[in-house]
């Protein structure tokens, strides 16, 4: 699995913007995955609001969005609190 895969998953499995390159214009984009599968990748922008779909090898690059760490536990909703006996 790819370093650009693993991130198109990050974003698919949390619901999570991610920050990638496109082959296309080679602009950069955030866009939160709602599906992978047979090589390709469907996502929405915050501009556009109808699913984009386009071959994983149109997507050079892939990083986190601004503010976001990737630390899935802090949006978790037991995060950060000891439990009570």
């Amino acid at each position: 699995m790819t370093t650009v895969e693993r991130f198109l998953v990050y974003s698919l499995d949390h619901g999570r913007p991610v920050k990638a390159l496109m082959a296309d214009g080679m602009k950069y984009l955030n866009i939160r995955v709602v599906s992978l599968a047979d090589g390709r990748v469907t996502y929405l922008t915050a501009a556009r609001k109808t699913p984009v779909t386009v071959p994983i090898e149109a997507i050079l690059s892939v990083s986190y969005a601004r503010g976001d760490s990737g630390d899935t536990l802090q949006y978790a909703s037991w995060a950060g609190k000891e439990e009570e006996t």
